[in-house]
C-alpha cells in the first residue's frame, strides 16, 4: 500500500516502503511535517518513480507474459530510468511475475509449428534478452525427440518451398551437415536419413 508524503517545495509523492532505504522505511518517520535531508528526499522521489513505473509495469503484465530484459526496455521508453526499471524488474522477478524460463517456454511453444530451425529459435530467444543458459534449457526440455522430428519435416517442406540452399538433392553428407548447423540434433538427423 503506497503512502503519501509531502515535501518542502510542494510536491507530494506516493511511495512504497519495499523501494526506500532501510533507515526510512517507517511512514511513522514521515509525518508531522519532518523537513527531510537531501538524500532521504532522492530516495522517496526514486520510490514514487518506482511505483509509477510498478503500476505500468502490472497492466503490461497482466496484458501478455513479459521477459525481464523487455520489461525493462519497455519502462525505460516510458521515460523511467534505468535504476527505476531495474528495481522494478527485480521486484517482479521476486514475486514471479516476470520468469524468463516461463517467458522462453511460452514463446517456443508458439513457435514450434512454424518450421524455423532450432538454432534460429535459439537466436531469436537471445535477441529478446534471454540469457543463452535459459534458452538452451528451455530448447532443450520442449524439443523431444518426436517434437523435433515434426520441426525438422516442417523445416525441410519450408526450406524447399524457399528455394534456399539447403535441398535433398544435394549429397546426403552436405544435406545433412546443413541441417546440423541448424541446430538438429543427430538422433534426429539419422533417424530422418534411415527412413
Amino acid at each position: 500500500m503506497p503512502h503519501k508524503v509531502e515535501l518542502s517545495d510542494g510536491s507530494s509523492l506516493l511511495v512504497s516502503p519495499e523501494y526506500l532505504p532501510d533507515g526510512i522505511t517507517d511512514p511513522s518517520l514521515w509525518e508531522g511535517g519532518r523537513v527531510f535531508n537531501p538524500q532521504e528526499e532522492e530516495a522517496f522521489r526514486f520510490a514514487d518513480a518506482c511505483y509509477r513505473a510498478e503500476k505500468i509495469a502490472l497492466k503490461l503484465v497482466a496484458r501478455a507474459e513479459q521477459n525481464c530484459r523487455g520489461l525493462q526496455v519497455k519502462l525505460e521508453r516510458r521515460g523511467f530510468d534505468a535504476a527505476v526499471a531495474q528495481e522494478v524488474v527485480s521486484g517482479f522477478q521476486t514475486r514471479k511475475f516476470v520468469d524468463d524460463g516461463r517467458y522462453a517456454e511460452l514463446w517456443l511453444r508458439s513457435r514450434l509449428s512454424s518450421g524455423k530451425s532450432p538454432r534460429w529459435l535459439f537466436i531469436s530467444l537471445g535477441k529478446k534478452g534471454i540469457k543463452r543458459e535459459t534458452s538452451l534449457k528451455t530448447l532443450e526440455k520442449l524439443l523431444d525427440p518426436e517434437t523435433e522430428f515434426a520441426l525438422l519435416l516442417m523445416y525441410i517442406k519450408k526450406a524447399g518451398t524457399k528455394n534456399t540452399k539447403i535441398s535433398k538433392s544435394d549429397s546426403k553428407n552436405y544435406f545433412k551437415s546443413q541441417l546440423r548447423h541448424e541446430g538438429f540434433s543427430i538422433e534426429v538427423l539419422d533417424r530422418y536419413f534411415t527412413d
